[in-house]
């Protein structure tokens, strides 16, 4: 179990490491324009929330008790699926506008706004669902009835400080967007 945490820690120092270079090559010698500099981060801290959920043990300690009267969903799937899709869609977002494939119209502008909206809409949520497992994992980490790992709750704290870090560049660059939409 151990050597899944390094395993873990090890690939997301890689992941962030690549990230990193791949954003400051991009930015220094392909003349990308700063306005893509937002697009490049969220995409750097949607992955290591990505990387961080799918380290941790889906707990659903929030809904621990309920579990014996009903059948509950388990509200990390939403964080994992908002933070894949997030990536993913931003990725290719990134792609799209470095290649200026949106050639200036307002058509793009309107819909990297939208983007950007619903996006930082999506982030919103799964922090908040995200924060709440958190504060309840750590009731469970501490009893030793259920008795999580501590590196879970830990991870899980990494994860929330990403998630909202995401949002908050999200929300960002719909602002960016905003303001470049109107200027059409």
């Amino acid at each position: 179990m151990e050597k899944d945490v390094g395993y873990h820690s090890i690939s997301a120092f890689f992941y962030l490491s690549a990230a990193v270079l791949l954003a400051n090559v991009t930015i220094r010698y392909q003349g990308v324009d700063k306005v893509y500099q937002p697009d490049i981060a969220t995409v750097v801290f949607g992955g290591l929330v990505w990387i961080l959920v799918a380290s941790t043990h889906v707990s659903m300690a929030s809904f621990l008790e309920l579990t014996l009267i009903m059948t509950v969903p388990n509200p990390q799937g939403w964080v994992m699926f908002v933070s894949v899709f997030c990536f993913v869609m931003t990725f290719l977002w990134l792609i799209i506008f470095a290649c200026g494939g949106h050639k200036n119209s307002s058509g793009w502008a309107t819909a990297d706004f939208l983007y950007h909206l619903i996006a930082a809409v999506f982030y919103l949520s799964a922090s908040v669902i995200l924060a709440n497992e958190t504060i309840a994992m750590k009731v469970w980490t501490s009893s030793t009835v259920i008795g999580y790992p501590f590196k879970y709750y830990q991870i899980d704290i990494a994860a929330v400080v990403f998630s909202f870090i995401a949002t908050l560049l999200y929300f960002i660059h719909c602002i960016f967007s905003a303001m470049r939409w109107k200027s059409f």
